[in-house]
């Protein structure tokens, strides 16, 4: 399969499946499949084509066993997909514009803001609290900008999703969770549309690896309606803190020459 050795394969399933349940949870699910993938030696550009095709899986797979559940009625949600869709297609277009290295360096400090947030935010649960902007304004404003970010860069995508589903549209943790695995679909789906026109995508790989994706996907998100919001915000914050890490770590960070690190 694309030449790699059995146990690359392997490696890349396994992979798969942890970064599925994890990302079904809290997201974070690139933070597990990317190094993997650069570790077996895919070229940058294909390891981001193939990685929105292995993704999809996951997000679809939270998506229905969250929607078979009540937490996401798909039907009524139809505006906010097709949003994300359109954002994550123009973000991905518009990628080679955007000032990719402004974004890396802010990004570490946003992530670092939204664990604390979560962390220290009292009375946080499962209970839904009255929202601060309508649906309407909610759906075409912060859904494809979130969904643009996704599709022109990606890391930490689930916690930008979260928060505003959280803050303002006055969600619960398991329901936010439940809304942004969909938002998450709706936004991958349009960024692989742009990856597959250009041919970028490693076909094989991604397909094998979408199956790791959706049974890892399928075992997080029952995890997630079994403990609520007992495991959604600890792992949020996690992800978030272990993100923020992972790129701070990056020698090819500018927030690096920032700090002076």
């Amino acid at each position: 399969m694309q030449d790699l050795a059995p146990h690359l394969i392997l490696l890349l399933f396994v992979a798969a499946f942890f970064a599925g349940f994890v990302d079904s949870i809290a997201g974070g699910g690139g933070l597990i499949t990317v190094p993997a993938m650069l570790i077996v030696g895919l070229p940058p550009l294909q390891m981001l084509g193939t990685n929105k095709a292995q993704s999809i899986f996951g997000a679809a797979s939270a998506t229905i066993a969250y929607a078979r559940k009540g937490h996401v009625h798909l039907p009524s949600q139809l505006l906010l997909g097709l949003m994300a869709v359109g954002g994550g297609a123009l973000g991905a277009t518009l990628a080679t514009i955007l000032p990719g290295d402004l974004l890396r360096g802010m990004l570490p400090f946003l992530l670092i803001a939204i664990a604390v947030y979560f962390a220290l935010k009292p009375n946080l649960g499962d209970i839904e609290r009255h929202h601060r902007i309508s649906k309407t304004v909610f759906g075409l404003t912060l859904v494809p900008l979130i969904a643009f970010y996704d599709g022109a860069f990606g890391p930490g995508t689930g916690s930008f999703f979260m928060l505003a589903f959280v803050t303002l549209a006055g969600y619960g943790l398991l329901k936010a969770t439940a809304h942004t695995k969909l938002l998450n679909f709706g936004s991958n789906l349009g960024s692989l549309i742009v990856f597959a026109s250009y041919g970028v995508i490693l076909w094989k790989i991604g397909l094998m690896m979408g199956v790791g994706q959706f049974l890892g996907a399928q075992a997080g998100s029952r995890f997630a309606m079994r403990n609520g919001s007992k495991i959604i915000k600890p792992l949020l914050v996690c992800v978030c803190i272990a993100f923020a890490v992972k790129l701070i770590s990056d020698p090819t960070n500018p927030v690096r020459m920032w700090l002076g690190i």
